[in-house]
């Protein structure tokens, strides 16, 4: 009886909001938290982005801009999570905005939002791929020689196609899939954390690791003393933190499936970002500490740049090395899984508000309510964004899909700007912000506006060149090297402002209602 009362307390809540329950009411607080906490998977954006942090800074780029940054998300989630408690609805991010600010803040932000979803779910599955190829790798020198990029594609293909088969099977089966990939993380972070700690033969000293800089970007001449070290390069490295602790809007898509949506979906994105930053961040340090002196006794800066694997190879025998790869990999594909729950269902919420071209095809529900339609569309868009990973681009001797950092930038670009807009849109509300049962109180006056500005800034750095190779002002550039992150967003931004000018403003009118009057008023008289 007690669920009962909780599931038509949420269905008035859903009600009022203007939506009937459509999809299924399985999902538990814990259930909610779970899947932000697998997309942000600090066993995969830690590890996948290692590389991009470390070569931009080197070990200060993790020892120092993880926490400071991870403070600043966690800013980002209260404001988030007090919207979410007033507005539990699939759409998330974007009926935020509608209700607000108007269509067209609906529209932008529900676009932008949908963009990051799709390349965050790319980017989450090739990264899965490529540390399922660096396990086999590992483990078999034979797998290793035949290595090539296209090899690495074909297996993120395999990857997608695995998490859109069981995001249609069913919605309770990603429940318990997101609950067991809790205790995943959970156990494989620390199993790796004990590993890098009792296996290496030598560590690190605190010194190096929270004071050693290492500039590997073909910036400023390798320097790590001048300014624009400390406030161009270093911050080419944010990448690490901002696209490691991203996705925690899926407590919002996910919010019309779980129960006490009004608490659950609060407490789940910030709780999802305080525990993600905390494991990141021991995380980060332990594989710091283990990287290996080169043959001088020098720590192996150059070696370290290239990723973890090089770092696991070195630290660790072929044995260890190789389980430290299995868990991460392993837990990326939980991640992955995820990515493709969350992406489809503000699919299905933005299309069943008619934003998206077909929009009936992909607001539909099989028998099991899942959005089956939608979740094949995120998949194959997925795909398709990420088929620039094909283009071989050298580095040291060894092809790097330098589209992957371009990839999970569009992730980090499109999504936190998409919760900016809300976030600024409630602060200017102001007082008369109808708050729900998790607010703020008066905080929001001060915790918004940083929010949004810390938004802006990581944005505006990871649509820079993060090489001179890839600056078109630069001798030595080369169109393979391009960062496509400014390319895809700003180029989107235009597109929709046109779209909307030409067409879209006549008929979008921001959320529609679903439901009966006469429904509504029997839950308020109920």
């Amino acid at each position: 009886m007690a669920d009962a009362k909780i599931h038509n307390d949420d269905e008035a809540h859903l009600a009022k909001l203007g939506y009937k329950q459509e999809l299924n009411r399985s999902w538990s607080g814990f259930s909610n938290f779970a899947i932000s906490f697998s997309i942000i998977s600090i066993l995969a954006g830690c590890f996948t982005n290692f590389g991009a942090g470390f070569n931009n800074g080197g070990p200060i780029s993790i020892s120092w801009s993880w926490p400071i940054l991870s403070v600043f998300i966690l800013l980002i989630g209260f404001t988030m999570s007090e919207l979410v408690s007033a507005y539990p609805t699939s759409g998330g991010i974007y009926w935020w905005a509608s209700k607000l600010g108007g269509p067209a803040a609906g529209f932008y932000t529900g676009w932008l939002n949908l963009i990051g979803l799709v390349a965050v779910s790319a980017g989450v599955a090739y990264g899965c791929a490529t540390f399922i190829d660096l396990t086999l790798s590992t483990y078999s020198a034979g797998w290793a020689e035949d290595y090539s990029l296209t090899r690495v594609f074909i297996i993120f293909v395999v990857v997608l196609t695995l998490a859109a088969l069981l995001n249609i099977f069913s919605s309770h089966l990603m429940a318990v899939m997101n609950n067991i990939s809790v205790w995943w993380h959970v156990a494989g972070a620390s199993a790796i954390v004990l590993i890098l700690i009792f296996v290496p033969d030598q560590h690190q000293s605190f010194s190096y690791v929270f004071t050693e800089r290492y500039n590997g970007s073909g910036y400023a001449d390798g320097s790590t003393s001048s300014l624009a070290f400390f406030f161009a390069i270093v911050p080419f490295g944010f990448l690490l933190t901002q696209y490691t602790i991203t996705g925690f809007d899926a407590c919002a898509h996910l919010s019309e499936e779980t129960a006490s949506a009004s608490t659950a979906a609060a407490k789940g994105i910030w709780r999802s970002i305080l525990y993600s930053a905390i494991g990141g961040y021991i995380l980060l340090l332990c594989v710091v500490f283990a990287i290996p002196d080169d043959a001088a006794g020098n720590p192996d800066n150059a070696l370290a740049g290239l990723g973890v694997q090089p770092i696991f190879l070195s630290a660790l025998d072929k044995n260890w090395a190789t389980v430290v790869l299995f868990i991460s990999a392993s837990a990326q594909f939980f991640c992955a899984t995820a990515c493709l729950t969350s992406a489809s269902r503000m699919t299905f919420a933005f299309s069943r508000d008619r934003a998206v071209p077909g929009s009936g095809l992909w607001a539909k529900v099989n028998a099991n309510r899942v959005p089956v339609n939608a979740v094949l569309l995120v998949a194959i868009s997925a795909a398709v964004l990420t088929l620039p990973a094909l283009i071989e681009v050298d580095v040291a001797g060894t092809p790097v899909p330098l589209a992957f950092y371009a990839v999970t930038s569009i992730a980090v670009i499109g999504l936190y700007a998409s919760f900016a807009i809300p976030i600024y849109l409630r602060w200017r509300k102001g007082d008369s912000f109808e708050a729900g049962a998790w607010t703020n109180g008066s905080k929001y006056k001060w915790m918004n506006p940083i929010a949004v500005a810390e938004i802006v800034i990581v944005s505006l750095y990871l649509m820079m060149p993060t090489t001179p190779a890839a600056n078109p002002f630069r001798d030595e550039f080369e169109l393979k090297f391009l960062n496509y992150a400014p390319v895809v967003t700003l180029g989107a931004l235009i597109l929709l402002t046109i779209w909307w000018h030409a067409s879209a403003k006549k008929w979008f009118t921001g959320p529609i209602t679903n439901i009966d009057p006469a429904v509504v008023k029997a839950f308020d008289e109920s």
